[in-house]
């Protein structure tokens, strides 16, 4: 069920994605650069997690598709932006070169800053006005996060901080746009808050865990730097075996906040299962 719910929204995001690009008056080599990102696979985690959430309050997965993919816009430009040589200076992404590598340093800037604007452009489109509030704010967390990253120097009393930012606001402005366009209730909307702030620590931390131990092969880009660079992670700072741990807790949590939401929860409480287990 997971699976097929994933292809589903990705699907939808994917042919709006398409639409939003080729109708939009860009120049060539920004357009191509754009594309480049945005197309290059990824399982369309955040729009599928806005669209889950908006039919888990009644609505239809069209109702967010808006807001999906600004998100999935979005996240593709930090990844754009955090793979420069100035960030974490990344050559692959997805199993290609990243798009600096690509198109160099001044044409993957610009496209991360067209896919950041033609994002909001989408949102200006979107009836729920609280969609566009909650994915703005999302946006504005997820750089605080990348700012404390690049200059926390190994502060381990930043750790929590600097991940639910850098990770999890994005997730906490999937589900709150999500149910913002099913005009979801207060009580659901705050569950899935609570969802979104385990969850983010859960993928999180899974991703310090593949950073780890995971192949780069199957991950598509470079492991071990975050030990060899001193950064605060929860393997570098508690250890393998502690950061497994944090991760089932974090993952119980998430499962308990999905019941307090209420209806048919089994594409969160599989997707919560996968992301424990993951590989990639």
């Amino acid at each position: 069920m997971l699976s097929e719910r994933l292809t589903q929204y990705s699907v939808l995001t994917e042919e709006k994605l398409g639409k939003l690009l080729s109708e939009s008056d860009l120049a060539p080599i920004l357009k191509e650069s754009m594309a480049y990102s945005v197309f290059s696979g990824g399982k369309r985690i955040r729009p599928a997690l806005c669209m889950a959430a908006c039919e888990l309050c009644g609505g239809a997965p069209e109702d967010a598709l808006l807001a999906a993919c600004a998100l999935e816009m979005i996240h593709t430009y930090s990844l754009i932006h955090d793979d420069l040589p100035a960030m974490d200076n990344d050559d692959m992404r997805r199993g290609k070169p990243s798009n600096h590598k690509a198109f160099g340093e001044a044409n993957a800037i610009l496209a991360g800053d067209g896919l950041q604007s033609l994002a909001f452009y989408a949102l200006s489109l979107c009836p729920h006005t609280d969609a566009l509030a909650a994915i703005s704010k999302g946006a504005f967390e997820m750089v605080m996060g990348q700012s404390l990253d690049v200059n926390s120097g190994g502060d381990e009393t930043l750790l929590r901080q600097l991940q639910d930012y850098k990770t999890g606001a994005l997730f906490r402005a999937a589900v709150t746009s999500g149910a913002a366009c099913a005009n979801a209730t207060k009580e659901q909307r705050e569950a899935l808050i609570r969802f979104a702030d385990a969850y983010g620590m859960l993928f999180q931390i899974t991703d310090d865990i593949l950073d780890f131990e995971g192949e780069a092969s199957v991950l598509g880009k470079s492991v071990g730097k975050d030990a060899k660079e001193g950064k605060t992670t929860f393997v570098t700072v508690y250890g393998l075996e502690q950061a497994k741990e944090y991760a089932k807790g974090y993952a119980h949590e998430a499962r308990e906040a999905v019941l307090e939401v209420g209806g048919d929860g089994a594409f969160f409480t599989e997707l919560i299962s996968y992301t424990l287990t993951r590989k990639s």
